[in-house]
């Protein structure tokens, strides 16, 4: 049994060099720009959006506070012609006034502030904003409402020594007004790579988050990237095989990122051209659109899961199907649900599913094969860039997982497509 798993891990450890692909194509009878990450399980993550876009996602605006409602801890702040977003109360301890205001007094109808949209609007609700600025980069992220130095949990204890010597004098300056986290990809840079984007990232803050306390209200202070670029900057470097687009204005964006941020990746972008067959139906991403949109997911051992998004959490149900394994059913149990674990992981991160997921996975009298299941499916999850984990297994043999609400369901962005 130890030996059993002790091999199942190292297979699931042994790196996995990724694909990313981004391309265009018509969904819903609108013309999309579709990113996706493919590895040899699969495609792993896929994002769309219209080519004509409108996700707000990473933007800081000054804005203005219309309502504070004490009963549900938060304000309501417009932010333009977008409209309102909500405003978490327990955000107000870190908030950045524009010249107008003084003092440090509650916040209030009218107070003008710096927010960044921390969430799209999912589902009728509206976006969600947060006064803790964050300007990300490839090897490090400045954020304004935590101000202390911090290293990625994932960085090794020799890598996490030489990058704090590295940033030892900016981590100790006196009553500056950030925080700086080291990324899990500064482990690969240069000592002048991290200083270099350093500089860059704190002109970003000292442009938005310092010179703009003086802009207009409803300014538009930062753009985020395209999605495309945010997304291959949170992938992993050494993971990256080969960058692949169809689309001559995305290829110069991603050339002129990659020589400013991450020179390494320059020689795996390539132009892709072939008239007979577009780029996504080589990796047949309509299959997996369609994919997106079911409910029940066949695996290769004849089981299927069965994924349903609720209101208040996600349902996942693991069941046998058409598995024909002849030896004694724990055993046959223990299989399906090892694939499940790994196939899980890929729908969350595929989907972009967030919140509180519930997993039925089939009932396992050994403890050891629940224990064992259990760390199986941490280790998968622990390759997703949105922070998400397994919590427990409750006394009716559910296991609870959460993932941090980012971006919509990608099934909503599909749904959409259709609305507008």
């Amino acid at each position: 049994m130890k030996k059993n798993t002790d091999l199942f891990l190292w297979k699931l450890w042994v790196r996995k060099l990724s694909k990313i692909i981004i391309t265009e194509m018509e969904i819903k009878a609108r013309s999309c720009l579709v990113y996706a990450l493919k590895e040899d399980a699969g495609v792993m993550e896929m994002r769309l959006a219209p080519v004509e876009g409108n996700s707000l996602l990473g933007n800081i605006y000054v804005g203005q506070v219309e309502k504070v409602a004490d009963h549900i801890r938060a304000a309501f702040v417009r932010f333009g012609a977008e409209g309102n977003g909500y405003f978490p109360l327990e955000e107000a301890a870190h908030v950045i006034y524009t010249a107008g205001r003084r003092g440090n007094g509650p916040l209030h109808a009218g107070d003008e502030i710096l927010v960044q949209v921390s969430r799209d609007a999912m589902k009728g609700k509206l976006p969600a904003l947060s006064s803790n600025l964050s300007f990300t980069g490839k090897y490090l992220v400045l954020t304004t409402g935590n101000k202390k130095f911090g290293l990625s949990s994932k960085l090794s204890g020799e890598d996490r020594s030489r990058l704090s010597k590295w940033l030892a004098d900016e981590a100790a300056m006196p009553d500056k007004e950030y925080g700086i986290i080291v990324r899990t990809d500064a482990a690969d840079a240069s000592k002048e790579e991290i200083v270099r984007e350093l500089e860059y990232l704190k002109k970003i803050y000292t442009k938005t988050a310092v010179l703009g306390r003086n802009r207009t209200c409803y300014s538009l202070l930062h753009e985020a990237e395209p999605f495309y670029l945010s997304a291959i900057r949170d992938t992993y470097s050494n993971e990256i095989d080969e960058i692949i687009t169809d689309i001559p204005e995305v290829y110069g964006k991603i050339q002129e990122y990659l020589e400013e941020f991450c020179p390494v990746l320059t020689e795996r972008l390539r132009m892709y051209q072939d008239d007979l067959l577009p780029l996504y139906k080589l990796y047949s991403l309509e299959s997996v659109l369609d994919e997106i949109q079911r409910e029940k997911v066949w695996m290769k051992n004849g089981g299927f899961l069965m994924i349903q998004q609720t209101e208040a959490f996600v349902s996942i149900d693991v069941n046998s199907g058409k598995y024909t394994g002849r030896k004694k059913a724990e055993e046959t149990y223990r299989k399906i649900n090892l694939e499940a674990a790994q196939e899980i992981a890929r729908q969350v991160r595929l989907r972009n599913l967030s919140g509180i997921i519930l997993v039925d996975f089939i009932n396992m009298e050994n403890p050891d094969h629940r224990e064992e299941l259990f760390h199986v499916l941490q280790k998968y999850l622990r390759r997703d860039s949105v922070k998400c984990r397994a919590v427990d297994i409750t006394p009716l043999n559910i296991l609870e997982m959460t993932r941090k609400k980012v971006r919509r369901p990608v099934v909503e962005d599909i749904r959409e497509l259709e609305r507008v």
